[in-house]
């Protein structure tokens, strides 16, 4: 009969063969709304206890693919490959610029690796990114081909004077998955915890999402982070101490603390990829572009524990460590926080026109 032990052990996902990230790259929109301007319409209020001090906001010209295509070259820049070797380009999102037609095909297109390539389109709302890279950690690790690339990216969505839209935001990152021998970062194994806890939907034809309010934190976003990130380091028979950096999917500024703290990560660990205060939530790819910012900081032989969140309600774990190799590959190409520097602010009725909220019809 096989131990509680025993279970865990054979819970926790590994490639057949050691891969790792080859290159990561994050793009985050320049424009940038303040909480403030959304208080003060909708609840008359300027200052006080609000979910994020801004927001990233697309600019009439992005959406999902552009930001996409800016993201990959960053990872391809860093990764030192021609796009061509790419055997997989795959795009997680929860707001694709089409119903139907995919992503990812004007992604592999623009940055140069088609026709030769396997691409999809991932949803699974906010951990529609580490869906992708968990299925480029499966492709590379199995030996089907040897480089993926994998992409978390989202635009702000929100119905006007709902919560969400204080933190709904645009933003991502992408990283290239190949060979360990070749990483910046080797991963060494996922844990996925997925239940059906209806928290957050939108239906066909609906312009704005739905949530459950309440029930976002229990039993959702607390219960499937806490149960993914606790069983893989109980499968690995690591504790938070083993890692130098942890990174939760960020809704808002206060659940990826929280939820560190009930697991006994400190803030020093949390904050250097806590970014919602300044961008907001990227929704699909909140878990990644915070991976991204503790990359462009952390130094050789330094683990990482990221955990993702997706309405709906799931959660993917991953155990990363960090090689020699990032010290020469992180100038390659944009730092993350010089995205988050280069910021333009806007008001709450540019912001409305930017993300289609005025409705001529």
């Amino acid at each position: 009969m096989e131990t509680a032990s025993e279970k865990s052990e054979s819970l926790a996902l590994k490639p057949d063969r050691p891969v790792g990230i080859i290159g990561y790259g994050a793009y985050v929109p320049r424009y940038r709304l303040p909480a403030t301007q959304v208080a003060r319409l909708w609840s008359g209020e300027g200052e006080g206890d609000l979910p994020v001090k801004e927001k990233s906001v697309a600019g009439l010209d992005e959406d999902v693919a552009t930001m996409s295509i800016e993201a990959a070259r960053n990872a391809l820049s860093r990764a030192g490959i021609s796009p061509s070797a790419l055997r997989a380009v795959w795009v997680g999102s929860e707001s694709h610029p089409y119903a139907v037609k995919p992503t990812s095909t004007i992604v592999a297109e623009a940055i140069g690796a088609t026709p030769y390539i396997q691409a999809g389109d991932w949803e699974f709302a906010c951990k529609a990114g580490t869906e992708a890279l968990v299925a480029a950690i499966g492709l590379v690790g199995s030996g089907m081909g040897r480089y993926a690339l994998a992409i978390g990216m989202d635009i702000a969505q929100g119905q006007p004077g709902d919560a969400l839209e204080y933190t709904a935001a645009s933003g991502g990152a992408a990283y290239v998955i190949g060979p360990a021998d070749e990483s910046l970062a080797v991963i060494e194994a996922t844990f996925s915890y997925v239940t059906d806890t209806p928290d957050f939907w939108r239906r066909a034809h609906q312009v704005y999402p739905s949530h459950g309010q309440r029930f976002t934190g229990e039993p959702a976003y607390f219960k499937h982070i806490s149960n993914a990130a606790q069983t893989l380091m109980e499968s690995l028979g690591t504790k938070p101490a083993d890692y130098r950096y942890a990174v939760f999917h960020q809704p808002n500024t206060r659940f990826p603390q929280m939820v560190g703290k009930r697991l006994g990560f400190s803030d020093e660990q949390i904050k250097p990829g806590l970014l919602s205060p300044v961008i907001g939530n990227t929704y699909a790819g909140a878990a990644l572009i915070g991976l991204s910012a503790v990359l462009d900081v952390a130094s050789p032989g330094d683990c990482i524990l990221v955990t993702s969140y997706g309405s709906g309600a799931g959660s993917d774990a991953m155990h990363i460590c960090v090689t020699s190799a990032i010290e020469e590959r992180r100038s390659r190409a944009p730092l993350t926080r010089d995205y988050i520097a280069r910021r333009s602010e806007i008001d709450y009725a540019t912001y409305a026109r930017y993300r289609g909220k005025i409705r001529m019809k």
